[in-house]
């Protein structure tokens, strides 16, 4: 299939994109296509030539380097495979409106790029499900007063609606924040942030309470009461492809737990429900607020 040759250039991409030797020519190879009819299959699945989207990739990662560690912009230049610091500035500038040296000053967001498998759209269509349950973990968190950065829906009611309504750049952006609390999720919004006509599912992420930054275009703040957030985790795991079967299992452990035999009770005013997605070696997580009864 179409869409399993591109899925497996992309993770060629992620595998092999530090290599010294890296090259659209290699990524071709690696599935067999030539560079005419693999760019004719990301621009259908992905919006992106290959060359695009390595560039979207690479440059993304720098920009987690810049803030990361202390490597020089023309270090970082060099390792993301630019033959200039200047060329790789105005790279830089031109995907994410400010130069390298800016970003690493002002620690702003930015519209990081995330690199979501192609077929995983079609997985999410034919909503597989948990026919083996392994373990899922549950963790307390007593979470302080803190800020919301949140981004608003009309109609969406899941995450392939909110990503179709809203586009899917919110991950990757609201990821770049460095004062971040938890990585960003999708959430189920309380009531007391959901605006009349609006959608209770929104994305966002945590911030600390002196948290005072621009906000990037269209997102909103909102101010969370202290409460204690339970975390479900399920174990990590192997095939990629399988992340829409962990989060399934993650709300259905959710769905099952006895809050009251735990001495806790739902809490869904004073924050969002958390879903963090999955990643192989980490599992799916969610999470959802409650109060000690």
């Amino acid at each position: 299939m179409e869409i399993n040759a591109v899925t497996k250039a992309q993770r060629y991409v992620e595998a092999h994109r530090a290599d010294g030797d890296f090259s659209v020519a290699k990524v071709c190879r690696a599935v067999g296509y030539s560079r005419r009819q693999l760019d004719r299959l990301f621009l259908k699945y992905l919006g992106l030539t290959v060359s695009g989207y390595i560039n979207a990739v690479v440059l993304s990662e720098s920009a987690k380097t810049l803030i990361g560690s202390d490597a020089s912009v023309t270090e970082v230049a060099l390792d993301s495979h630019f033959a200039s610091p200047e060329g790789y500035s105005r790279a830089f500038a031109r995907r994410f409106s400010l130069t390298p040296d800016r970003y690493r000053r002002e620690k702003t967001a930015i519209p990081m790029f995330t690199q979501y498998p192609a077929n995983h759209y079609s997985i999410l269509k034919e909503g597989k499900t948990m026919e083996n349950p392994g373990i899922v973990t549950v963790t307390q968190c007593d979470r302080p007063k803190r800020k919301l950065i949140y981004l608003t829906s009309r109609r969406a009611d899941g995450y392939l609606s909110f990503c179709e309504e809203m586009g899917c750049d919110w991950e990757g952006l609201l990821n770049s924040i460095p004062e971040k609390l938890d990585t960003a999720a999708l959430l189920e919004l309380p009531r007391f942030l959901t605006e009349a006509g609006m959608s209770r599912v929104a994305a966002g992420v945590e911030v600390p309470l002196d948290y005072a930054k621009p906000l990037p275009e269209g997102y909103r703040v909102a101010e969370l009461e202290p409460c204690t957030m339970l975390y479900f985790q399920s174990e990590p795991y192997e095939n990629p492809d399988d992340f829409g079967l962990h989060i399934g299992q993650v709300f259905k452990a959710i769905e099952n737990y006895d809050l009251a035999r735990h001495g806790l009770a739902p809490a869904e005013d004073l924050a969002p429900e958390f879903n963090f997605g999955a990643e192989t070696h980490s599992g799916a997580r969610a999470a959802i607020p409650v109060v000690k009864k």
